[in-house]
């Protein structure tokens, strides 16, 4: 565990202190797109993020190369080259596209190519467990297609939630950190050296995340743009790849017993095909919801749009920050929720507790949609814009009826105007009182 916390730390070092540099060189670059229309930010914002993030990635794979617990790693597994041949090449199409703005067709193929590298070099899918059944092995054809698609899907998953400052780097740290800890189980707790690389490549990717957060938070000084997306996409992929394909289900031994025993004690070696899928499922769904509106409108599948789920938050009347850790708490609830449910799948308070945090989940989403009043007894109590406000007639001597106002008591507030300012119309008072004075 000490030589994996040495390496997310070099990891996330190294990509914290060339971030700034590379902002510079992005800007001096001109890496700073003009504002779109279903942009959220107002002022250009370079981009380039990933190389940043795609050299911390190199330190830590040579970090990890020349400690002594991890090194087998590299030895008896041809993974880690791998991953950085794939990330390599998909990182240059970033690179490009971040400045040039490639076609969306191009970035495409450039993704099917770079998982098509990875399965050259021995990263693939290989066999599928089925409970009641067990291992069934895979073709070459069929694992290869399985292999690209899980890469491509990740990939334009993570992708399309870049929406937000620090949204996409977040989730997949919370994604990263919840395989580490699923991966590091297989290989401590079952002691299955096969799964060490997925264990590092987690471990490594998370170290991506942190060290780029400080700079992407919201405002954002830099983007980590596709150079940075499709590359934490790519690894994330890589991680669930490699310990599906790799790590053999019957070195577990569970497929004994009966068909429901062997299908309860078969969900460690079940959940990495799911959870890829289960800790970008927002993104996956952001992804889905996407394609069908855009066919539906005749508009092509890559067409950008203000329709994603984090452009939804803003609208309901989430603040930018709130959004962002709204999508938070969703990724890190399916995540590790269903990472809990893997390992005491028999327990039922791991279920109650997430019914609860989803409840919670849903308050916090819909909270704009209601403007909580206090009542009388309390407004001296509570900041302005909570209290009822009264709007007076023009004349002074009208005296309003209770009809009156009851339909002027609430009144809203307009857009960036807080309570303090929005309690009376006193500059049309003071107008009224000059009035008087002259005449």
């Amino acid at each position: 565990m000490r030589d994996y916390l040495l390496t997310l730390c070099v990891t996330a070092a190294v990509t914290y202190l060339l971030t700034g540099p590379v902002r510079k060189f992005a800007i001096a670059a001109g890496a700073m797109p003009e504002i779109r229309a279903r942009d959220v930010h107002r002022e250009p914002t370079p981009r380039l993020g990933g190389i940043a993030m795609f050299f911390g990635l190199c330190a830590g794979l040579l970090v990890a190369d020349h400690l002594t617990n991890l090194n087998s790693v590299f030895e008896l597994s041809n993974e880690p080259r791998a991953l950085l041949s794939g990330a390599a090449l998909i990182w240059l199409i970033g690179v490009l596209d971040d400045k040039f703005e490639i076609d969306a067709l191009i970035k495409l193929g450039g993704q099917m190519i770079a998982a098509g590298v990875m399965v050259m070099q021995g990263l693939t899918i290989l066999w599928l467990p089925i409970p009641g059944i067990g291992t069934v092995a895979l073709t070459q054809w069929q694992g290869t297609l399985l292999t690209v698609a899980l890469v491509v899907i990740t990939i334009n998953a993570v992708n399309f939630v870049d929406g937000l400052d620090g949204l996409a780097a977040g989730m997949v740290c919370i994604a990263a950190a919840a395989f580490f800890l699923y991966a590091y189980r297989i290989w401590y707790g079952f002691t299955i050296e096969a799964a060490a690389p997925a264990t590092l490549f987690a471990v490594i990717l998370m170290g991506m995340c942190l060290g780029f957060l400080p700079h992407n938070m919201h405002p954002a000084r830099i983007f980590m743009g596709d150079s940075g997306s499709m590359l934490i996409g790519l690894v994330l992929a890589a991680s669930a790849i490699s310990i599906t394909g790799q790590v053999d289900p019957d070195a577990l031994k569970i497929f004994e017993g009966s068909t429901r025993e062997a299908t309860h004690a078969a969900l460690p070696v079940f959940i990495p095909l799911l959870l890829p899928l289960t800790i970008i499922a927002i993104p996956v769904a952001d992804l889905v919801l996407a394609i069908v509106r855009r066919t539906w409108n005749g508009q092509s599948p890559f067409a950008a749009d203000r329709g994603h789920l984090h452009h939804r938050l803003l609208e309901i009347g989430h603040s930018h920050s709130r959004a962002v850790l709204i999508m938070y708490f969703w990724s890190a609830l399916i995540a590790f929720g269903t990472l809990a449910y893997s390992v005491h799948s028999a327990s039922m308070w791991i279920v109650l507790v997430i019914v609860a945090l989803s409840a919670i989940g849903l308050v916090l989403l819909l909270l704009p949609r209601f403007t909580p009043r206090a009542p009388r007894w309390a407004e001296a109590f509570v900041p302005p814009r909570y209290r009822r406000r009264k709007v007076r007639p023009a004349a002074a001597e009208a005296v309003p009826s209770p009809a009156y106002e009851e339909e002027t008591e609430r009144v809203p507030v307009p857009a960036g105007v807080n309570g303090a300012t929005a309690l009376s119309a006193l500059p049309e008072l003071h107008d009224r009182r000059k009035a008087g004075t002259r005449g």
